[in-house]
């Protein structure tokens, strides 16, 4: 993998990671379009650049929640069911679903599918009131994270999943999508440190700082696409991003597989 390819894939990571269209279905297929053999270091990659992401979320939001004990702790408590998960399937997570173009591109079109369909369902449900992240309750909180552990098949998005789910549940849209960020920062902070681990003493130098590279691009371009979403979900729905995914997963599947 060369510098440019990291770059690219970086900003891919960090434009992606907070919408529901799955940054690492997307960092698959950036990979195939770049032609990147796969191995185990791109697999590395692909999990520890969405670290780079996730910190854009400890500087946007440090002093309003991180500081908050009560948001720490439903964080904490929403982080359980993907901890459990990701530890028990890490070696069929990282060794088969990764590398599966055709699992990443069928859970976008599927995914896309079910987003419609929610929010055409949930349009007429929606509720005004505000509510805070701390205010929510554990239970919520850990339906939350069964939620999120269904994104660790490619493809499905850890955001939309948390989103929808927190939606379904009756929580605020402003609401989950923060505490979609939030619940990020345990989530790939955790994937990443038991992949670097496991695998960081096989990797070379050069590596290292291709992997640099990549995690700053991802960290910079989140910065903005958190910024983007924040202001998108004012005034509108998530249907064009399953329209997207649609599209996407059609493409693929007709001109390149």
């Amino acid at each position: 993998m060369s510098l440019f390819q990291s770059i690219i894939l970086g900003i891919v990571e960090g434009f992606t990671e907070f919408l529901p269209v799955s940054s690492t279905g997307h960092l698959i297929l950036s990979s195939y379009l770049l032609k990147l053999e796969q191995s185990d270091f791109l697999t590395s990659f692909q999990i520890a650049i969405q670290l780079g992401a996730i910190l854009s979320v400890v500087v946007l939001s440090f002093k309003k929640f991180l500081l908050n004990t009560e948001v720490v702790k439903r964080i904490a408590v929403a982080f359980l069911p993907t901890a459990i998960v990701g530890f028990l399937l890490y070696e069929f997570i990282k060794n088969v679903l990764l590398g599966s173009t055709a699992t990443v591109l069928w859970s976008l079109l599927f995914g896309g599918i079910a987003l419609i369909l929610f929010e055409l369902w949930y349009k007429n449900k929606e509720k005004s009131e505000e509510k805070s992240v701390s205010s929510l309750s554990y239970a919520h909180c850990f339906f939350i994270g069964l939620f999120q552990a269904l994104a660790v098949i490619p493809g499905v998005s850890r955001a939309g999943a948390t989103i929808l789910g927190g939606l379904w549940l009756g929580v605020p849209r402003k609401t989950i999508v923060e505490f979609s960020f939030l619940l990020a920062l345990p989530t790939m902070a955790g994937a990443t440190g038991l992949d670097l681990v496991k695998n960081a003493s096989s990797f070379s130098y050069d590596q290292f700082g291709i992997l640099v590279v990549g995690f700053v691009a991802s960290f910079i371009t989140a910065v903005l696409a958190i910024k983007f979403l924040l202001s998108f979900i004012q005034k509108h729905t998530f249907v064009l991003f399953g329209v997207y995914r649609i599209i996407l997963a059609i493409v693929f599947l007709s001109f390149f597989l």
